[in-house]
């Protein structure tokens, strides 16, 4: 095999003809006096040259010298964005091979559908995409580029090692009740409340009257007193004349005073009379619903997707592992 790293001044004419041999002709600008260019890797049959390494680098290197960093840092930086880019490139070629095997295709149409998709959820338009990617340093063509590795990386999973990735009920229901707060629903309340305002220039005793009719208010509602007619008769709030509905409030956004008055409390039950900055209130619990919750059977179609990409990926980098101990690797950084 020839000698797998060198590296040679050469004429414009003669690295275009290179370059165009391994497909890379475009990636820089070159000068027609000299260009130096050398093998990063070999992969098997494939090589990585430094060109393809320098243009993935470009936007993290460019990043890193914008923070500022003394020269020896930057470097050290550098250095391991370059290595971590030629690990990812080296499982590239190999990947790329494995597609090859698989007769794996992605064609521009497929592309296309995913940008369009990508644009409706972010509700996007083409100024809107063209505005984030230039943010990210990207151009179109180099975005499209981006998202047919995926496609083809996606295909080349589910081809290979769908096979391999077992999901079981049991599987499904654990991962449901280890993150049940996310399936439970988001929890809230529908309240109404009575609230006595205190001036703030009032002395204790004028509080403390307050105080004592509000507690003769709770008393009232502790003896089967219908809290709506109540609020329209005592509260002075705006919404006294609406029975004190708060409308459903969300209980994470409570402050922690509210939350411990309010956890335990069942439907048709009313705090204890609570001191706060509006004045002293009583809360009612007109229903608890839990917002956009989801049962094991309602879930389990999205948790199965969940497990399958996670355990897939699991599965995809040890079989890649696989390729790489068995492939003829050779890197020079």
């Amino acid at each position: 095999m020839a000698q797998h790293s060198y590296k040679t001044t050469i004429t414009w004419g003669v690295l275009w003809l290179s370059l165009s041999a391994l497909g890379l002709t475009g990636a820089y600008p070159l000068n027609a006096d000299e260009v130096v260019d050398r093998i990063v890797a070999v992969v098997n049959d494939d090589i990585i040259t430094d060109l393809e390494v320098r243009k993935e680098m470009l936007p993290y290197e460019e990043r890193i010298k914008a923070v500022g960093y003394d020269p020896e840092k930057e470097a050290e930086m550098l250095y391991r964005v370059r290595k971590d880019i030629v690990t990812k490139l080296v499982e590239q070629k190999i990947t790329d091979r494995e597609i090859e095997r698989y007769k794996i295709t992605v064609s521009a149409e497929d592309i296309d559908q995913n940008i369009e998709q990508i644009k409706a959820n972010k509700m996007w338009t083409d100024e809107d995409l063209r505005k984030a990617l230039e943010k990210e340093g990207l151009t179109l063509e180099t975005y499209r580029e981006k998202l047919k590795e995926q496609a083809l990386r996606s295909r080349l999973i589910n081809t290979a090692i769908r096979s391999k990735v077992v999901i079981t009920d049991e599987d499904v229901a654990d991962y449901y009740n280890d993150n049940i707060e996310t399936y439970e629903g988001e929890l809230t309340y529908h309240l109404r409340n009575i609230i006595m305002k205190v001036p703030g220039d009032a002395s204790p005793e004028e509080k403390q009257a307050v105080l004592e009719k509000m507690t003769q208010i709770h008393t009232a509602l502790s003896e089967g007193r219908d809290f709506e007619s109540m609020a329209r008769q005592y509260s002075e709030s705006s919404l006294a004349q609406t029975g004190g509905d708060l409308g459903f409030l969300t209980y994470k956004n409570f402050l922690p005073e509210l939350k411990e008055a309010l956890d335990g409390l069942p439907i048709g039950a009313a705090t204890p009379v609570l001191d706060t900055d509006q004045g002293y209130q009583i809360f009612y619990i007109e229903n608890i619903l839990r917002k956009n919750a989801k049962s094991l059977d309602e879930a389990t179609a999205e948790i199965e997707d969940i497990l399958f990409k996670e355990l897939s990926e699991k599965a995809f980098k040890e079989w890649i592992e696989a390729l790489r101990e068995s492939a003829h690797i050779k890197i020079t950084l």
